[in-house]
Parts: C-alpha cells; structure tokens; sequence
C-alpha cells in the first residue's frame, strides 16, 4: 500500500511527532512505500527511514514568512500561537498547504493518508483530496486549540466530519471527539500508542556505572509550567524536607525563552540537583532514563503520554497526573506496572491550573515521588510486561488488523 502521513509541524521533538515517526517506521519495516508531508526550517534535519519521501512546507520562507505554528501554545522550539494568527497569515498558511498537499497527492497517488492532528490541515486535506480515504489522528492538543479559540472552527468541524476514520488514543479521548466534531462513534478507533524497543530498554551497562547516593529523577517534556515543571520543583523541596535526597534530570527545550529563565531560576532555588539537558535525541534520552530511578510527569494536560510507556521500558518506576485516559489504558495494557498517581488541580482553562489549588497539588505530588522512591529501595531494576505495546500493535489498529487478543479487549476492531 501507499501511505501519505501528514503533519504541520516538525515530524519530531514533541509527542505527536514521535508518535508519526515510529508509525512510518513500522509500516516501512511492514513493506508499505510512503511518503511524508511537514512544515519545517530549512536547516531542519529531518530523519526518515530509507526511500520514504519528503514534501517540506518551509516556514520562515518566502511563502510562509512566520514562525510554525504550533499544536501546543508552547513549543519546544520558535513557533506561531493559532490564535494569534491574523487573516493574512491564515490566508497565506491555507494556500501553501493546498498546492503542497495536490503536489504530493500528484506525485506520489497515495492509496491511504494518515493526518496527524483533527485541526486545520488535516481538514485542508480532506477538502483536496476527496476521493482518497483520510485517516485522522487525535493527539488532544487539537482537541484543545478547539476549545481555546475559533481559528477556521467551521471549515475544521465540516472537514473532520467527513474524515473515513479517526484514531484515538483512549476512551476518554473517544468521548471528546464526539463532543467537540460531528462525527459517529463508530468512525473512531482506539490505536494507543507504543513505544521502541530498539531505543528504550535497560542497559544494566549504563545503570551500574559508578556509585551514587540518593534517587535520580528525571523529566522529559517541553520545560513549560503547563507540563507542570515548576510544580515539581515546589514538590521537590518538599520531599527534600522528608530527608530524601534527590537529583533531577530536565529533559527537553522550550521555544520560550522568558518562560524557560524563570523555571531555571526556581530550580536554582530548589534543594535537589538539578540538571537541563536541553532537548535530546531518542538514544540519549534513552541512557538518562537508564540512569534514573524514577520518571516524574506532573502535567496538566495529556493526552496519552509517550514518554511514561519509553521510561517504564527502561526500567524506572513512574509518577503521573491522574489524567482522563491515561490510568485505564496503562491497567488494561501494563497491569501490574509500577505507576503512582496524583490527583491533578481544578482548572480554569484547558491547561491552566487553579492557582488556589498548586499547593494542595504539589503536597500530593511530593507525596507520591516519596512513596516511588520508597518502593525501589533495596529492589532489583526490573521492566513490566510491555508486549502488548508496540507500534507494530499500534498499526495493526490503524489498519483494522488487530489480533483475538485485541479483539476481546473491543479494541481491535472500530468502534
């Protein structure tokens, strides 16, 4: 078969990208021809496996003079906020990627196309190409800009309602869709996400190197106080008055640069040792897990975070935002797997947190990181049983190819 995947953004550095790549991954390993279509810089290095084609829209061009815009308000590199986007650049984004995505339907006749995020481009495309089957991919950062502001909301609500399918992450992401796009449960499917195996899994080599004394935390997402970073600086310190002595890891870039100083300046201020890698590459982050205890992601908003399934691979135990979602798919893929929960704080907006509430918050996720790092003393470094989360898996549901296992769970067939 031939696959067109299609993104407006960069096809890495943040989830949803991770989420296309691996996807391109397997299905070359599978044998499908592919091609890919994303906006990026033109210094961009854009890394897809051998003979799958790429058909850039460059921002920060002559055509698109503006910066990507981007899925979240806070990217982890230069980018546009929707909703600051006025008539002209909408205008001048809606035609480059008209005349981009004919040009790759033209030069590559696509049988399939895969469209990552139910927003703009992705209705662009159904809109172009109304005779090839379009599957839409909901990532919960769309989910969001809907909700936040009503940038082209007509013309993405029509176009989504007539996508042939929709992927989903959870259950509780299925029951968003519907309320937010006109569109049937039973167009939707449950894909879930995978994970690497390849890339993130223990290398007992990494963790025993060298002796050290007390847990090693590490985070890996954008550095941005809606991923709630600063809260787990807060909570840190109040795990440090508990006596237990932590280092914490800070994984991954922000492109905002007033933001990023005033979380460096409150970690400076936080009793653990804490260390900003800046954005790495899928082998490094590997290896910081491996050289980790415990995998911290206090979020505010997630839809089903890659990063939790990458670092229980590599062995560490996790602490998480009890988001919609999330806990059901890890009992029913990972049972058994050593996951701590925080209730999260009321939210006034999407992703904006009840300030009344941080406190309360960070009580309870110093609580949790303690009863984490409690649980691993004196243990072995072990992995749960993640065979059931693969990206082969996760393709299979794509495509409606899922196994009698899947099959009894309901979620290999569309829902």
């Amino acid at each position: 078969m031939k696959i067109l995947s299609v993104t407006a953004q960069k096809p890495d550095s943040t989830g949803s990208g991770v989420y296309l790549t691996e996807v391109v991954k397997e299905l070359h390993r599978e044998g499908h021809e592919q091609a890919v279509l994303a906006g990026v810089y033109r210094e961009d290095a854009v890394r897809l496996p051998e003979g799958v084609r790429f058909f850039p829209v460059y921002f920060k061009s002559p055509d698109l003079p503006f910066p990507i815009p981007g899925m979240s308000d806070k990217m982890p590199y230069e980018s546009t906020v929707y909703r600051t986007m006025d008539g002209e650049m909408t205008a001048r984004y809606m035609g480059v990627f008209r005349a981009r995505i004919r040009e790759a339907v033209e030069a590559f006749r696509p049988d399939l196309i895969l469209c990552h995020h139910l927003y703009l481009v992705t209705a662009l495309v159904r809109e172009s190409v109304p005779d090839i089957p379009v599957y839409g991919f909901c990532h919960n950062t769309d989910l969001r800009q809907m909700r936040k502001h009503g940038l082209q909301r007509a013309f993405i609500l029509e176009q989504t309602g007539r996508l042939d399918r929709i992927c989903a992450l959870h259950e509780a992401q299925k029951k968003e869709i519907c309320q937010i796009y006109p569109v049937e449960a039973d167009k939707i499917c449950i894909a879930g996400v995978g994970y690497n195996g390849e890339i993130f899994h223990i290398d007992h080599k990494v963790k025993n190197k060298g002796s050290r004394s007390g847990s090693r935390l590490v985070y890996a997402g954008k550095i941005s106080q809606e991923k709630g970073v600063a809260s787990l600086l807060r909570a840190l310190a109040l795990v440090e008055e508990r006596g237990e002595p932590a280092a914490l890891t800070l994984a991954g870039g922000n492109g905002d640069a007033k933001e990023l100083e005033q979380i460096r300046a409150l970690a400076a201020r936080c009793p653990a040792s804490t260390v900003f890698t800046g954005r790495l590459s899928q082998e490094e982050l590997a290896k910081v897990y491996n050289e980790a205890d415990v995998f911290v992601l206090p979020s505010f908003y997630e839809g089903l975070p890659l990063t939790v399934m990458e670092a229980l691979a590599c062995g560490c135990r996790v602490v998480v935002t009890d988001l919609p979602g999330i806990r059901p798919f890890l009992e029913a893929y990972v049972p058994g797997a050593p996951v701590f929960y925080v209730s999260p704080p009321r939210m006034q907006d999407t992703d904006m947190p009840l300030a009344a509430d941080l406190p309360a918050f960070e009580a309870r996720l110093a609580r949790q990181i303690g009863a984490c790092i409690a649980a691993g003393k004196g243990g072995e470094r072990t992995c749960p049983d993640l065979s059931e989360i693969s990206w082969r898996a996760v393709c299979a549901r794509i495509l409606q190819r899922g196994d009698e296992k899947e099959k009894e769970r309901g979620e290999g067939r569309v829902y």
